[in-house]
């Protein structure tokens, strides 16, 4: 199973950053997840409130400049907030300059107060899912041979150009778990899927229904790997792990809680649900320890 770290955008669950310190302790956390995980991942809010945090964009091709052999992706990009012809062009240009590392990861957004405090219309589920599937249709033709012209109902190309053409593309993760639309598109177009469903009753509607629309488009459903986000309370002591997460255990996207053991046994359980990525949140401060308890003490059961 591989591993993918989630950076840190700004504030986490233990109160403030020290904003002074800020971009010393995330290089660190970079430099030292890029010895230890597969992937690192950026998820994609422009605000949290009045809370600190850097812009996803930036903060990748930031994070591609200090690592050399890591994985670069996006869990997820919300497709309302950048234009999907510029984003190909992005997408392009940070796998260039990457050396061929990026994964794009893809969503239909959700957040609808981010999305008003930042002056985007906020249409209906079913309205964001078919621009996310039309964006997912335009940027893989502009990443194939050009000129483009596109006419969709939302999305129009003119004989546009993406050079540097990628080469490889990048692979598509696709985030979500809508059975009648969302997997519709990611068995149309991803690579990875990001399920946010962990219990396993759950998850067997979901791969069923993403099997049966694999068979309406002629895809073998075995090609699409799974992915899920974890964010992790993680500490020597079990006690102090959930005394530390408090009540982000429970909820519809439980965070874990606990010691070493208590994590490399969730992590198994997740590997045995057909699982091949997990992208973990660490809610600890802006340190390495909590990485470096899961480097010495976790993964050795999986290298």
């Amino acid at each position: 199973m591989l591993f993918g770290f989630a950076a840190p955008p700004g504030d986490r669950e233990m109160g403030r950053i020290d904003r002074a310190t800020y971009v010393a302790d995330l290089d660190r956390q970079v430099r030292f997840a890029e010895g230890v995980f597969d992937s690192i991942w950026v998820s994609d809010h422009l605000m949290e409130g009045d809370r600190y945090r850097v812009e996803p964009w930036t903060q990748l091709t930031w994070i591609a400049a200090r690592t050399s052999g890591v994985g670069l992706g996006n869990n997820v990009l919300a497709n309302s907030y950048r234009h999907p012809a510029l984003l190909a062009k992005m997408a392009a240009s940070l796998q260039a300059l990457s050396g061929g590392r990026f994964i794009l990861g893809y969503g239909a957004g959700w957040l609808e107060d981010e999305y008003r405090a930042y002056g985007y219309a906020f249409p209906s589920t079913r309205v964001r899912i078919a621009q996310m599937d039309e964006a997912l249709r335009l940027i893989k033709a502009l990443w194939g041979p050009g000129p483009v012209t596109f006419e969709g109902q939302f999305y129009q190309l003119d004989r546009a150009y993406c050079e540097p053409r990628p080469d490889p593309p990048p692979a598509i993760l696709v985030g979500g778990s809508g059975k009648r639309f969302l997997l519709r598109v990611v068995a149309e177009h991803a690579d990875w899927w990001l399920s946010y469903a962990d219990r396993p009753a759950v998850l067997a509607e979901q791969i069923t229904a993403l099997a049966d629309h694999c068979q309406d488009v002629g895809r073998d459903p075995a090609t699409i790997r799974r992915a899920m986000p974890l964010t992790v309370y993680l500490d020597r002591d079990l006690a102090v792990a959930r005394r530390w997460a408090g009540d982000a255990t429970m909820g519809e996207r439980p965070a874990f809680a606990g010691d070493p053991a208590a994590l490399r046994d969730r992590l198994h359980e997740i590997e045995g649900l057909g699982f091949d990525m997990v992208q973990l949140r660490f809610a600890g401060l802006m340190g390495t320890a909590d990485l470096e308890l899961f480097a010495d003490q976790v993964l050795p059961d999986w290298r």
